[in-house]
């Protein structure tokens, strides 16, 4: 081999020293240059191997998660707040509210009317409730005089000589109270008169009834309303502009003449929650006066009945 091929050959490998005596080697001559080819593998003998420039690892890139900045820690009445609402409520916690609803309402009305007349003489005065205590016992005064005139009554009878003639007596007198009550025979005695002025057409039938149950209640003997007499059997049904007593139709103002005990009769009429306030409320005027002298004059037609018969013998 001649020194320009292993020049050309083994381009990496230094050319040894040359003594200073040897000639100096000529340049090769210029060739044309040959077309570029695949370099040949290089001999086994080569003492390096060219090796490709180290390539840093890269670390596997990790997704990291964006940090958030932490917000502001809740309180125990707030967590509670966002667990309640909004609320989340299922068909059938739905019907188990309405269904509760219900009944708490049911029984809501129904204390409230056991209490309506609890609740009256709650919230009254300490001489409201004095007042009803004496009509109480002024009431039970009168049943224990009834009482004993009854009782004496039956002691005449058994006393006296002439026991016919007493039990004629008592009869007419029997008859004349039965009279009074009936309405059959007119009355007269002290008592009252109550006026109730309606100017705003307020006043119904179910009003003036409960004046008269509570005229009853506090011993009236005889009430007469506009005319019409009151009895035991006495309806009053709404008529238009007034209202009907036993079908006889009267209008305001609404004046009854009541025989019986002033004393009684009037703060029966004025106790708290009662026919006045009630009235009143309905922006309807009552004025109520006490007299000496009370004449009950309308009279009510004696009625046979019709199937009942007296059972005495």
């Amino acid at each position: 081999m001649s020194e320009n091929e292993r020049d050309e050959t083994t381009p990496a490998q230094a050319s040894p020293p040359r003594p200073a005596s040897a000639p100096r080697p000529r340049p090769a001559p210029e060739t044309t240059p040959a077309p570029e080819t695949t370099p040949a593998p290089a001999p086994a003998s080569s003492l390096r191997k060219e090796l490709p420039a180290e390539v840093p690892a890269s670390a596997p890139a990790v997704a990291e998660a964006p940090k958030t900045e932490p917000g502001p820690q809740l309180t125990g009445r707030q967590r509670l707040v966002q667990g309640l609402w909004p609320p989340r409520v299922t068909r059938a916690q739905l019907i188990v509210a309405l269904l509760l609803f219900g009944l708490g309402f049911g029984l809501a009305v129904q204390v409230a009317s056991n209490s309506d007349s609890d609740s009256a003489l709650r919230g009254a005065r300490q001489e409201d409730l004095v007042r009803i205590l004496d009509e109480l016992d002024d009431r039970t005064q009168r049943l224990e005089d009834e009482k004993q005139g009854l009782e004496k009554q039956r002691e005449e009878l058994e006393n006296s000589s002439d026991q016919a003639e007493e039990a004629r007596r008592q009869t007419i007198e029997k008859e004349r109270q039965l009279g009074v009550l009936a309405g059959t025979v007119a009355a007269q005695g002290p008592g009252i008169t109550m006026t109730i002025e309606d100017t705003k057409g307020t006043v119904e039938a179910d009003m003036l009834l409960d004046a008269i149950q509570e005229l009853r209640a506090a011993g009236a003997e005889a009430i007469q309303v506009n005319g019409v007499r009151v009895v035991a059997g006495t309806y009053l049904t709404d008529s238009g502009n007034g209202v009907g007593v036993d079908g006889n139709k009267i209008t305001a103002p609404y004046r009854f003449k009541v025989i019986g005990k002033p004393q009684d009769l009037e703060p029966a009429l004025n106790i708290p929650g009662g026919v006045v306030q009630t009235l009143e409320k309905e922006q309807a005027t009552v004025t109520v006066e006490r007299s000496t002298k009370i004449v009950v004059d309308a009279l009510r037609a004696a009625k046979r009945p019709d199937y009942a018969r007296s059972s005495s013998r």
